[in-house]
């Protein structure tokens, strides 16, 4: 494949598909990774974590060879445009990439380049770790009970984007339909309205629950837990779980619900099972807090998925540190949660924990579990010995407080320590 104006590394191979059916990757040595620093912060963290995580792959005698691609306010200054084509088609090619924090600009002619990215390579599963590392202050008392991991629908529900403004035609012909044509006529308020549409499907709900079981499997996870408002949304929400349940009782034989636990093992879980359960999505924001280490992996619907990652991220010391990846079939876009905060970009001031992390996702993806490990140890030891950057650093005491590339020089002198 050809590209307008970007360059793709003389060194490197291309990571490629071995298993279309299964979406099993042929990573090579020596991939090929395209990278977007992203707009803001993102020329402070990019860098940072591209340094980290070619100190992993060093140390685990492999390398990579980055390929730089653009998007948001450097894709402006370079294409005049937000997300040019070589940006996807590289993504597309070479299956596995990582990306900072992207800012939409008013008029830009998308709601979210975060979304355009995801719906352009369907990339279906926004996955997002919780877990606590040693020395990051939380704002609860035993942070260390959180550890699980978010699969959240990334195509259906509110990012599909199907809604109508107040006052337009068609949100009057929407209304009209469904007040006449479908008997609703005595539940939309008089005066101005704003109307959407969720959908969620058989198809987008089952491979979202693939994924999750999978993942579940590969890790030797003890439960699934489908979160829904199903009791109130009883043919979008319910569907969903119903429709989650389906894949674990037809597809996996690894699979029990919580009913089978208690009624065929009386609560003990045997080694190689997984409980498949679900939770009212507001009951399940509590018990995060209340029961947070009964649960593991969570498959749930966008918006849900949305608030219960933030939730449990504040948990384990909020989103500056927390990372996220986009899966889609043999394809991965790791991510930071945050956003761009521009007022601090190219300050060398920010914490670099959050895109770090994503890096380490991205290498498990690959099969890169050892560097993706050395990754968390490294940053875990770095920050538990006090070398924090600002934001940690005004919360604990007698710490050492570095600059984000200096943070990521302490990280890679860790890595070199513990390989």
């Amino acid at each position: 494949m050809s590209y307008d104006k970007v360059e793709v590394p003389e060194e490197g191979q291309k990571i490629t598909v071995a298993d279309e059916e299964t979406g099993e990757l042929d990573v090579p040595e020596n991939p090929i990774i395209p990278i977007i620093h992203g707009d803001g912060i993102g020329t402070d963290v990019g860098p940072a974590a591209q340094k980290v995580l070619d100190a992993a792959a060093e140390a685990t005698g492999r390398s990579i060879s980055w390929m730089r691609v653009y998007a948001g306010e450097s894709a402006r200054e370079k294409y005049d445009e937000n997300l040019p084509d070589d940006t996807v088609d590289a993504i597309k090619e070479f299956n596995i990439a990582i990306k900072g924090p992207l800012t939409t600009p008013v008029g830009s002619g998308f709601r979210s380049l975060n979304v355009a990215l995801r719906k352009k390579l369907d990339l279906y599963a926004n996955v997002r770790p919780t877990y606590h590392l040693d020395g990051v202050p939380s704002p609860v008392k035993h942070p260390e009970k959180m550890d699980m991991v978010t699969f959240r629908e990334n195509t259906e529900d509110v990012y599909a984007g199907i809604e109508w403004e107040a006052g337009t035609d068609e949100v009057e012909k929407v209304k009209a339909f469904v007040e006449d044509e479908m008997g609703y006529d005595s539940t939309i308020h008089d005066g101005p309205v704003g109307i959407g549409i969720k959908p969620i499907t058989e198809f987008g709900s089952k491979r979202l629950v693939r994924e999750a079981i999978d993942y579940a499997i590969e890790n030797d996870r003890p439960s699934v837990t489908l979160v829904h408002k199903g009791n109130i949304m009883k043919f979008t929400e319910a569907a969903f779980r119903d429709w989650g349940y389906e894949v674990a009782e037809e597809e996996y034989d690894q699979t029990i619900t919580e009913d089978e636990l208690w009624e065929e093992y009386d609560g003990e879980r045997p080694e190689d099972k997984i409980v498949v359960k679900d939770r009212i999505a507001d009951n399940m924001l509590q018990q995060l807090l209340t029961r947070t280490d009964q649960y593991d992996v969570i498959a749930t619907m966008n918006l849900n998925g949305d608030y219960m990652s933030d939730a449990a991220g504040a948990q384990i010391g909020g989103l500056g540190i927390a990372p996220g990846a986009n899966f889609g079939t043999a394809r991965c876009l790791a991510e930071p949660v945050h956003g761009s905060a521009p007022k601090y970009a190219g300050q060398d001031k920010v914490n670099p924990t959050a895109m770090i992390l994503s890096g380490r996702l991205m290498l498990e993806y690959m099969g890169w579990a050892d560097a993706g490990q050395l990754v968390r140890d490294a940053v875990e030891e770095t920050i538990s010995s006090g070398d924090v950057t600002y934001d940690l650093h005004r919360q604990i005491e007698g710490g050492n407080k570095l600059a984000t590339s200096e943070f990521a020089d302490a990280i890679v002198e860790n890595i070199e320590k513990l390989s």
